[in-house]
């Protein structure tokens, strides 16, 4: 009986150790390499080995996605560094939650450093690197102290840490000059399934749309005559049918090979090393805005482009000759002649996949030109379908306008790129919206023949297609104009600016008018009840911190525990604090889609003390007199994120965002906290459980 007693307690202390460290999650764990590269110059190594389906996120995620990593080295006489801290190519995937592209790793990243050695005595070169990881549901802030050995410098051992969490010692590998382990290309080769099927998703995604645009091509007054034009070429021999198709299809390869050639440079000329420039830079998304501008104008009729005619005489005389050769000199011939018409929409695909992908410029140009040549080889082996063809005339041209009005509308994505990055301000989602309900308005308009370029051909009437494409576009319009009063339009959220650029917002504006009347009749004497839109009790005091940090909905609440739980003494009500991030997706989503539902917004508004404590802040640095050290890692925390990710391990023993309490005004949980949860009813559930053991509490 005494052994069973005694094997019940060491179950249940372990069981306790284990529950306390699986909620203290460490995804990535880090150690450190010194590589010599001569006898001024060494390289530090800083590997990353990330926990299966976890993601680290990259120095170069673009502002107003996840945390980025970021490394801070201690000042030093002894060393310089060279440049920055370089990293591999990371996985690139547009986020619908934080609207930006986002960059990461899974299972392995090596990320270096080049310094310039000063001193001939060895020493150490120390700093500290932040960074976020997340896996579906969780999303956890880390830090980690480093310190590399350089010229024998003594270190002791390098610690790694984890998520603010406990440090495990690994030992310094300083490496025989020479060595350096695994390469970068191998590492980056390490992806995890799931992020490979996504990005198999989204090239299928871009090959379709490269594809339709080069239908549209076709239709072009450029392309659509040379069709016929064309396919007589290859079958005038008509007694030896199988050599004109044959030639026709060699015309067809060639058409595909000259435009997958094209995609295959831009993929050389701008691969992953220009990445983070493209994408985010101002420079590039203005030039890009200014090249869709451009192309617009061609197509709108304002100037033609053309190349040399010596180039294209050339390539005409040489198709002359017959033959397979002269198969593939006509491609050549067929893309220069086109050019005027096809090189805005290619330039379109490509301006589209200059983000530092090798194979999404490929495989946009191989779906335009699959798409574009399918028409000339076709019609090669089944001339008879060449009757049935419409005859070239001015629909051709309108073809031309309408694509104009797409580039232009669409041009606009990149200064909106730019205008976020940089915060000019210049197009805010309400301008941006303004000028597409302007573009396609004036689209329809073209369509029915209201609106007429000079080079268009008289309509006498409209016809059915035309009348078909006008109702859809005027019906797009019609969806749009909501907006403007911040209608959320979600089916374009990847194209739009985020609505808390948003300057009216007519949801908002309501509620404040519901709580003024409510004011007022309050004042003269009457009730209005419980209702959902009630204004809640004013806050105690001016929020902490509020100039920089918000709650969405339009809640009102605290960003600073200490002053959320003495208002809540004073108001006699339940605090809700929500452990929150500005890099944590898995937040958004809770906002998005839990928090905006109205059972839970009347909650939060009327019955809680909302805090949001965000525990990777980096830019509010704490007063002196506020700085803590931590009982967890005896670490001095100065900055507010840290303080309130100590706060968030050393009281719940969890590192994890989102991450949801209860509290009483004795700082105790009424119910289980919870985590990330999109079950909006479990949500109500968990709101109202906590509230009914507070006023069991607190009658």
């Amino acid at each position: 009986m005494k052994k069973t007693y005694i094997s019940l307690l060491f179950l249940f202390i372990f069981s306790g150790i284990f529950s306390m460290q699986a909620q203290i999650e460490n995804p990535v764990h880090w150690t450190f390499e010194t590589k010599s590269i001569s006898e001024n110059e060494a390289e530090l190594i800083f590997h990353a080995k990330i926990d299966d389906k976890w993601h680290l996120y990259s120095q170069f995620t673009p502002e107003g996605g996840p945390l980025s990593l970021y490394f801070e080295f201690e000042p030093s006489d002894k060393y310089e560094r060279i440049d920055s801290v370089t990293e591999p190519k990371a996985h690139i995937e547009f986020d619908d939650v934080f609207k930006v592209d986002v960059w990461s790793f899974a299972e392995k990243v090596d990320f270096k450093q080049k310094i310039k050695i000063l001193s001939k005595e060895g020493f150490a070169v120390k700093g500290m690197a932040d960074y976020q990881t997340c896996i579906e549901g969780r999303c956890i802030p880390g830090s980690v102290d480093f310190e590399f050995a350089v010229n024998g410098g003594e270190t002791g051992a390098t610690q790694t840490e984890g998520a603010e969490g406990k440090k495990e010692i690994a030992p310094l590998n300083i490496a025989e000059f020479g060595t350096s382990g695994e390469t970068v290309d191998q590492n980056q080769d390490m992806a995890t399934q799931d992020t490979a099927k996504k990005e198999k998703k989204g090239l299928w995604v871009f090959f379709f749309i490269s594809f339709l645009a080069g239908l549209a091509a076709i239709l072009t007054p450029c392309v659509f005559p040379m069709i016929p034009m064309t396919v007589t070429f290859f079958m005038k021999d008509k007694e030896n049918k199988t050599k004109g198709r044959i030639q026709a299809s060699v015309y067809g390869i060639s058409i595909i090979a000259i435009y997958t050639f094209i995609g295959s440079i831009l993929a050389v000329v701008a691969g992953p090393d220009i990445a983070n420039f493209l994408s985010t830079h101002w420079i590039p998304n203005v030039l890009f805005f200014l090249i869709f501008l451009f192309f617009a104008a061609s197509f709108l009729g304002m100037f033609e482009i053309v190349l040399p005619s010596s180039i294209v005489n050339k390539s005409d005389a040489k198709a002359d000759k017959g033959g397979i050769i002269g198969a593939i000199f006509m491609a050549v011939t067929l893309v220069l002649v086109s050019f005027s018409c096809t090189g805005p929409i290619v330039g379109a695909i490509l301006v589209e996949s200059a983000g530092g992908q090798i194979v999404k410029p490929i495989i946009g140009m191989f779906g335009f030109s699959l798409a574009f040549a399918l028409p000339f080889t076709l019609f090669a082996f089944f001339p008879s379908w060449l009757s049935n063809l419409p005859k070239s005339g001015g629909w051709l041209n309108s073809v031309k306008v309408v694509l104009g009005f797409l580039e232009l509308a669409l041009g606009l994505k990149f200064l909106s790129i730019a205008d976020q990055t940089y915060h000019w301000g210049i197009l805010d989602r309400e301008i941006y919206l303004a000028f597409w309900i302007v573009i396609f308005a004036l689209m329809g308009f073209y369509l029915l023949g209201k609106l007429k370029f000079s080079h268009d051909s008289d309509l006498p009437h409209v016809g059915v297609p035309r009348l078909l494409m006008s109702i859809v576009t005027f019906t797009f319009v019609i969806y749009l104009i909501p907006g403007m009063w911040g209608a959320p339009l979600k089916a374009l959220s990847g194209y739009l600016p985020p609505q808390t650029t948003q300057d009216f917002d007519i949801s908002s504006e309501i509620r404040e008018n519901a709580f003024m009347v409510q004011d007022f009749i309050k004042e003269n004497g009457g009730n209005l009840g419980s209702s959902e839109n009630s204004r809640p009790e004013a806050l105690c005091e001016k929020p902490k911190y509020a100039d920089h940090l918000h709650l969405p909905h339009g809640l009102e609440g605290f960003f600073d525990y200490d002053q959320a739980l003495a208002c809540a003494k004073k108001q006699n009500k339940p605090v809700f604090i929500d452990f929150t991030g500005h890099g944590c997706v898995n937040c958004r989503e809770m906002e998005a889609n839990v928090w905006s539902d109205p059972k839970v917004l009347k909650r939060l508004r009327n019955e809680f003390v909302v805090v949001a404590l965000y525990v990777d802040d980096k830019k509010i640095k704490l007063p002196e007199e506020e700085w803590i050290t931590s009982t967890y890692d005896g670490k001095i925390k100065k900055t507010l994120g840290k303080k309130l990710a100590d706060l968030q391990i050393t009281k719940y023993n969890v590192n994890a965002q989102p991450f949801y309490v209860l509290l009483d005004h004795n700082e105790e949980s009424l119910v289980t906290p919870r985590g990330y949860n999109l079950d909006v009813d479990e949500f109500v559930d968990f709101l109202d459980k906590g509230l009914a053991e507070f006023k069991k509490r607190h009658p």
